[in-house]
């Protein structure tokens, strides 16, 4: 019944667009989090992950996608021209900083149930709060969902050990999937099959390291109104 349901929604890309994250942020990060959220999902997207770091001198970056895992530069745009008055109003942190507005990328952090399910077949890493069999890292490929379990299957267990671990969502610290040359021509025919693929993504230009990866949907807004605080 279990592969049933991740098939279910691994065939679907669509989720609701109120599908809530599993994994959260804390601090400042929760707190902008909590700003932007509802003015992304009036846009018809949805929060991703909220991260701040001291690049280039304070960066704040928030990743959207829409309810079908694509977002265009477009759609960077329009969100950030959204949510940074927003957070000038609201006033979430206490320095000067930049507002960095991305897509997920393909090597996409994982926060949602649906998110485990949509891309079961390719590798992934997650970092778990909570130790799970008594450690806390794992790798391997995605096995779809169980409830609010992830199942995972590790590409490095001992001889003694299974290799099929389930991973409670909730108490996921970290997850993302692993960049490989499936993963991009998965992401490229799912970009297609929503019809939000890059005008280029026919091609897979040759590099002498191989095929290029297509970069992220990104802009970066800096300015009073998009979230470069002035003193």
């Amino acid at each position: 019944m279990a592969d049933a349901t991740a098939r279910d929604i691994a065939t679907d890309i669509d989720s609701p667009l109120d599908e809530p994250r599993l994994v959260t942020e804390a601090g400042v990060d929760a707190r902008v989090a909590a700003i932007v959220g509802p003015t992304l999902m009036d846009l018809g997207f949805r929060l991703v992950r909220v991260k701040s770091s001291g690049r280039d001198g304070y960066t704040l970056q928030i990743m959207a996608e829409r309810p079908d895992g694509t977002f265009t530069v477009e759609d960077c745009e329009a969100a950030s021209k959204a949510i940074s008055p927003v957070l000038d109003v609201e006033d979430p942190i206490d320095r000067a900083y930049n507002l960095e507005m991305s897509s997920p990328g393909i090597d996409r952090p994982l926060v949602r149930v649906s998110d485990f399910a949509r891309w079961a077949g390719h590798l992934a890493k997650v970092e778990m709060e909570v130790p799970v069999d008594g450690r806390k890292r794992f790798k391997g490929v995605l096995e779809g969902v169980e409830g609010e379990l992830a199942l995972l299957r590790r590409d490095d267990p001992s001889k003694d050990e299974n290799p099929r671990v389930k991973l409670p969502i909730a108490d996921v610290a970290e997850a993302r999937l692993i960049l490989t040359d499936e993963l991009i021509r998965e992401a490229l025919r799912r970009a297609k099959a929503a019809g939000r693929a890059p005008e280029d993504s026919d091609d897979e230009p040759a590099t002498d390291d191989g095929p290029a990866v297509p970069r992220d949907d990104k802009t970066n807004a800096t300015g009073p109104r998009a979230g470069a605080k002035r003193r």
